[in-house]
């Protein structure tokens, strides 16, 4: 049986002021408040899984246990074909630099494994959410959404972030990073997680 979430206030295990804008007005009609890890001078756990699931769940729990309330992570990378999966929950990692994230060196060095592999065309990926909500008492609940797609070069686009100016969902002709946001976040990875999360624990 899924448990339901019937709080007031939850904690979003992220440090990214996006991220914390855009669950709290999904939830904001719910009557629900949020407060993201950040605001609670909480540290970032080390993510230490080699899955989605894993990790958001390392997130989220460090979140519900330090703050005694039920905390929302989100665990999310692209994962293309015939690079076996990779970058995966490695996205991010693939993007650091010693100044930030550089995304569009992470998208050149994943196009230019491609063109060593001199991989077939169409070029297939996937983009993968994984959201867990967990109590302090150690229970969770675990939401996934993918969207399917294929990769093109060069990036275009300026809208979205991340791997969005090469990634072309299955179906469209433009990169989420040509899409505008109200069009991305209807049919984005996150969005279909999400919305089995208001479907499932967050359903009043």
């Amino acid at each position: 049986m899924m448990r339901r979430f019937d709080g007031d206030r939850l904690v979003l295990a992220t440090h990214n002021a996006g991220k914390v804008r855009e669950i709290g007005a999904l939830v904001r009609p719910l009557g629900i408040s949020v407060v993201s890890v950040g605001e609670l001078g909480l540290p970032e756990p080390e993510e230490t899984e080699s899955t989605f699931v894993g990790n958001a769940r390392i997130k989220a729990h460090a979140a519900a246990g330090a703050s005694g309330l039920p905390a929302l992570s989100d665990d999310s990378g692209i994962m293309v074909e015939a690079l076996d999966g990779a970058p995966g929950v490695y996205t991010a990692d693939w993007a650091e630099t010693p100044n930030g994230r550089d995304y569009l060196m992470a998208m050149t060095r994943v196009w230019d494994l491609l063109e060593e592999k001199a991989a077939p065309f169409p070029r297939r990926a996937k983009f993968c959410a994984t959201l867990c909500l967990a109590w302090p008492d150690g229970h969770d609940e675990i939401f996934t959404g993918e969207v399917p797609g294929t990769l093109k070069w060069p990036p275009s686009g300026e809208f979205g972030f991340g791997f969005d100016p090469i990634f072309v969902p299955e179906g469209y002709h433009v990169t989420f990073g040509e899409m505008g946001p109200e069009e991305k976040h209807r049919i984005s990875h996150r969005a279909v997680a999400f919305a089995k999360l208001m479907a499932g624990s967050f359903a009043r």
